[in-house]
């Protein structure tokens, strides 16, 4: 990192930041120089370090990479996306840093770090019984729903996934990493781009494929969420010995067979309220149906969390979204930049 870098023309457009500015010293002290004690994981848009403000608060700060060319569009985007959201589901963002060519976002310390680091892991994962799984799964939902519907603009993630759900000291969900987001104004309910963003095992086929998102898209990658806190697996990766399905593909045969308690994840012991958990399957089902228009809203998604009523029965999911059906349905022109995630 480039400690020593002069102000001047690399900082135009702070101005138009809408957040509280920290100068640099003042996240050096507190993260130790950015030491690797610090550090608390690394993405693709740059490290993450740990660091305490002389008055005790816990941060975390998201330096944004200088190699890659999107990090000023995505620190922008993440700047613009949630600066003026608030909701308990969602992180907050505190301020950003710009000195010379170094931008950092600075945010609320989550101590329990990301949910894939709890729940894909057989000895972390125990410590998230069944009331805490449904609790995320509750918390996560409304704020997509805050998102979707509530906020002042209607926000699509469209990067929805487990590394992107921070855990606060309660266990409690917040939906962080806003560099791909995009926002509709007015009536809209569906865009196109011509490069598609994301993570495989999490985005819709429609946007997969055609570049197509909406809130819809959202919802398909909720669902994905879901399963995988239910059964503990990953679907990007996932094997089994009688099939070749993918998470989804092997949710859907369990539920279609009545054998959906044969999907939830052992390490929540007998913490399981059955009748709770298969609800949840099914609306985890629902979720991530081939069509948008076979999928609920998030509207719809906390109704249905919060009742018990029956539900409708899931269509058949679309059961793999991999590079190589990507790559055969994609329309010439768009690009993919794919975070690629494996089982651990």
């Amino acid at each position: 990192m480039d400690h020593n870098s002069e102000g001047g023309e690399n900082n135009e457009g702070q101005e138009h930041l809408e957040l509280p500015l920290f100068d640099l010293d003042t996240l050096l002290n507190a993260t130790n120089n950015f030491s690797s004690d610090s550090k608390l994981g690394e993405g693709g848009f740059g490290p993450v370090y740990k660091g305490i403000l002389q008055e005790r608060q816990e941060i975390a700060v998201k330096m944004m990479s200088k190699t890659s060319r999107q990090g000023f569009k995505e620190f922008k985007n993440e700047v613009e996306s949630i600066a003026k959201l608030q909701h308990r589901n969602l992180v907050k963002l505190l301020g950003c840093c710009i000195h010379g060519r170094e931008r950092m976002l600075i945010y609320e310390y989550m101590p329990n770090k990301s949910l894939d680091l709890l729940i894909f892991d057989q000895k972390r994962s125990k410590v998230l019984d069944w009331p805490k799984r449904f609790l995320i799964i509750i918390g996560i939902a409304r704020g997509l729903l805050y998102l979707h519907q509530d906020s002042r603009l209607r926000i699509i993630h469209r990067d929805v996934k487990a590394e992107n759900i921070l855990l606060d000291i309660e266990m409690s969900p917040k939906i962080s990493d806003f560099g791909i987001a995009r926002s509709f104004g007015g009536n809209e309910i569906e865009a196109s781009t011509t490069r598609v963003a994301g993570t495989l095992g999490y985005m819709s086929p429609e946007y997969a494929s055609e570049g197509l998102y909406s809130t819809k898209s959202d919802v398909f990658s909720f669902g994905v969420l879901v399963l995988e806190i239910i059964s503990g697996k990953r679907n990007r990766g996932f094997s089994h010995p009688d099939h070749d399905l993918n998470l989804l593909g092997h949710a859907w045969t369990l539920f279609m067979e009545d054998r959906s308690s044969e999907f939830i994840d052992a390490s929540m012991g007998n913490s399981c309220i059955l009748s709770e958990v298969l609800r949840s399957i099914n609306l985890g089902l629902l979720c991530v149906q081939r069509f948008p228009d076979d999928r609920p809203s998030m509207h719809s998604v906390a109704l249905m969390l919060g009742s018990e009523g029956a539900l409708p029965q899931p269509k058949e999911p679309c059961f793999f979204i991999d590079r190589n059906m990507m790559e055969a349905n994609s329309p010439s022109g768009i690009q993919s930049t794919i975070t690629l995630l494996e089982a651990r």
